[in-house]
């Protein structure tokens, strides 16, 4: 073919191919019906087992009581043009929503969710969600217990929309809780939408991982809990608009709850 292809000598192309004359000679021998058998057997057994090998398969036909040896199953294994598919990878179940940068203009537009870990005096772990207005930088709930649930985030929500008022929308990140089919009927009967930020993206959930670290630096730091009641008792009063996060200067340099008064003054007034 070579030969005929580059207009060279069958020597000529043996040599460059690095390949003896003598199989340009003898022709390929038509297949019995015994070697049929066995290129329909491994076909068959590569559709039933995709994931299993020429090794598994030549083990097989052994067990079946077939004289045949493993070095003739790989070969018309390999003729056949079997083989095993690459391992898929898994594709991670991700929320609905947009996704990405959002900013509120207005207080009760956008609540930021998010879990903090700890753990009592016995190294039991405590699973704390955080809530909080992002404009007003308020926290009106930090929900303490061992486990946290889908349900117990929408029991969370409902007794903060039953005081406040349902958001515009809820930012949070692609963990299992909020992803869950619990928060998404809440947010659709609650005509909140959902903000989901990047994987692997933290920074996009900023004031949340903010009132985080304060939480942690003020509260969680300064001891160990006996129980999670001790823990919850740091929880309710740090969600306490007075003894929340400092005061910041883009709320002018006020506490979080005297700036939501200011701003709900102001929206009457308009």
């Amino acid at each position: 073919m070579a030969g005929d292809r580059f207009g060279v000598s069958e020597r000529f192309a043996c040599r460059i191919l690095g390949q003896a004359r003598s199989t340009q000679r003898r022709a390929a021998p038509e297949p019995d019906e015994e070697e049929e058998r066995l290129r329909a057997w491994l076909r068959a057994f590569a559709t039933a087992r995709p994931r299993w090998g020429w090794r598994r398969a030549a083990a097989g036909l052994v067990a079946e009581g077939w004289r045949v040896n493993h070095k003739r199953v790989r070969r018309v294994w390999r003729e056949e043009g079997l083989r095993v598919p690459h391992r898929a990878r898994k594709r991670p179940l991700r929320g609905q929503g947009v996704v990405g940068q959002f900013c509120p203009i207005r207080p009760n537009v956008l609540w930021a969710l998010d879990f903090q870990f700890d753990q009592t005096a016995d190294a039991r772990t405590l699973k704390l969600l955080n809530v909080i207005d992002e404009f007003t930088r308020e926290c009106p709930a930090i929900l303490v217990r061992r486990n946290i649930d889908a349900d117990q985030v929408v029991a969370t929500l409902d007794r903060i929309a039953a005081q406040r008022g349902a958001p515009m929308y809820l930012r949070f990140d692609h963990g299992p809780e909020f992803i869950a089919h619990a928060v998404a009927d809440w947010c659709r009967f609650s005509g909140a939408n959902t903000v989901f930020i990047d994987p692997g993206c933290p920074w996009q959930n900023a004031w949340i991982e903010s009132f985080n670290g304060r939480l942690r630096d003020e509260r969680a730091n300064a001891g160990r809990y006996g129980r999670p009641a001790a823990a919850l008792r740091v929880g309710s009063a740090a969600s306490v608009p007075r003894c929340g996060p400092a005061p910041t200067g883009s709320s002018g340099s006020c506490l979080a709850f005297v700036f939501a008064t200011r701003c709900s003054r102001r929206t009457v007034a308009t």
